[in-house]
């Protein structure tokens, strides 16, 4: 990580310490996939892609970059990362922003846009230069930088949240930003904000099945690495376990899971009873998580069956661990980009319940790996626990059909291919847009073939 001896807030870069290779990949998504993946990137050798984002550690997006940069540099494109820094009041205002964006009412001021917001997008502009032929900046907290002079290249802005019916005030702001951009990519075309001018894509978070936390456990694994917190927090390891991993947010509605849980409870004698385990972690963009933590424990009061685990250590292999031996994984967010979490349930081999919400609709298959409800419906969700608590044969089965869903669909394989593509597009070396591409000739595309007809600009 690369370091700058001033007073500004300058961007880090990141640099992998390990290497992934295509044929690393080739046990989960086979021969075929990986050669595919190799030819597709053959033309890109020497290519660069760079990504800027706002936090090392924490979300899913910086999960993902950790593996994809590594794994692009193997595939001969010069692949890079960049992290812009700031302060508490600049991430209290970007959580506003996607708070906002999902369609929440906060209050927001000028000081708080100008100030907080772009006076520290300039210090990490001062001294930067990404030049790249493919550059993807995700979601709010960077935006702004693609106006300070410092990006150059095909830059396209990567929204993992939904942004359908965005707050207005934020949406204005930021939409000049995005439609200075030469695209912009969506989980769902359903996430799609109004306004847009840009071609828009497709694209799914996915997965990395090399990653530490997804490494398929077997139930005498899982349980060894677990003991030592099922001791600390006096956890009986033959008792059922409904699981919840997130962040503490406002939209994850972790008080829902809460409620339904004691909503089970009340309307069934389950013998042996169930635990709920709550795990989440902080994550420096994100202020308001401790708040909304101590809030659902004081919703849990002293009920003897639930659990927090905030912060653990060996954090990636506890996550795993805890989703392999859980008998079921509850997500019920009421707003979401996408739930990595769900997948990652699901490759363990265990059935979810999640909101019919978002991107949780690509990855839960209701009645098949899992079931879907309302986020707010504590009734329905208490049944469908109550469900696959009680028929453990069928949920092994379903958690077996989501472990295949996932392996076709949502593995890192398949989210390299698509941003090959893109650079395959934007280098011109291929002249068809992507199979992904979610909307027609877009107004910047028609001026960027005007512009040059006119006298004054084709005599520059």
């Amino acid at each position: 990580m690369t370091h700058h001896e001033d007073h500004y807030a300058p961007l880090e870069e990141y640099e992998p310490d390990f290497t992934l290779t295509p044929e690393d990949y080739e046990p989960f998504v086979g021969r075929e996939r990986v050669e595919a993946l190799k030819e597709l990137a053959a033309p890109l050798e020497g290519k660069g892609w760079a990504n800027v984002n706002s936090t090392l550690i924490g979300g899913g997006v910086a999960e993902m970059l950790q593996s994809v940069v590594p794994l692009a540099r193997s595939l001969g494109v010069n692949a890079r990362w960049y992290v812009i820094r700031g302060h508490d009041e600049f991430f209290g205002v970007t959580k506003k922003f996607h708070n906002m964006l999902q369609g929440l009412d906060y209050s927001i001021t000028l000081e708080e846009i100008f100030g907080a917001y772009l006076d520290t997008i300039d210090e990490n502009a001062r001294g930067a230069f990404i030049a790249s032929d493919l550059v993807v900046v995700h979601d709010p907290q960077p935006a702004a930088m693609v106006m300070n002079g410092v990006i150059f290249g095909n830059v396209l802005w990567r929204c993992h949240i939904d942004t359908s019916t965005p707050n207005r005030t934020v949406w204005r702001f930021l939409l000049p930003y995005i439609n200075l951009c030469a695209g912009a990519i969506f989980t769902m075309e359903e996430f799609v904000g109004p306004g847009l001018q840009v071609p828009l894509y497709e694209v799914s978070p996915c997965i990395d099945p090399l990653a530490e936390k997804n490494r398929q456990y077997s139930r005498d694994e899982a349980l060894g690495i677990l003991a030592d917190l099922f001791n600390e927090h006096d956890i009986d390891p033959e008792r059922p376990i409904v699981a919840a991993v997130s962040r503490y947010d406002v939209h994850k509605n972790q008080a829902s899971i809460l409620g339904a849980f004691k909503r089970l409870r009340e309307e069934k004698s389950l013998d042996p009873a169930p635990y709920l385990v709550f795990l989440g972690n902080t994550a420096t963009d994100d202020p308001e998580g401790g708040a909304m933590l101590e809030e659902l424990k004081t919703l849990a009061g002293d009920d003897p069956d639930i659990r927090f685990w905030v912060n653990v250590e060996d954090n990636d292999r506890v996550v795993g661990s805890l989703m392999h031996a859980a008998d079921c994984f509850v997500h019920v967010s009421t707003r979401e980009g996408f739930g990595l979490v769900v997948s990652e349930a699901l490759w363990q081999g265990t059935p979810v319940i999640g909101s019919r919400v978002g991107g949780i609709t690509k990855q839960v298959v209701d009645g098949e790996n899992g079931f879907l409800v309302a986020p707010l419906d504590i009734e329905a969700t208490a049944q469908k626990l109550d469900w696959l608590l009680t028929n453990p044969e069928r949920a092994r089965e379903m958690g077996q059909r989501g472990r295949e869903h996932v392996r076709q669909n949502f593995l890192l394989p398949e989210l390299v291919r698509r941003y090959l593509t893109l650079m395959r597009f934007y280098t011109g070396q291929d002249r068809h847009a992507p199979e992904f591409r979610l909307n027609e000739l877009t107004y910047t595309e028609v001026l960027s073939v005007v512009r040059p007809r006119h006298p004054y600009l084709a005599g520059t």
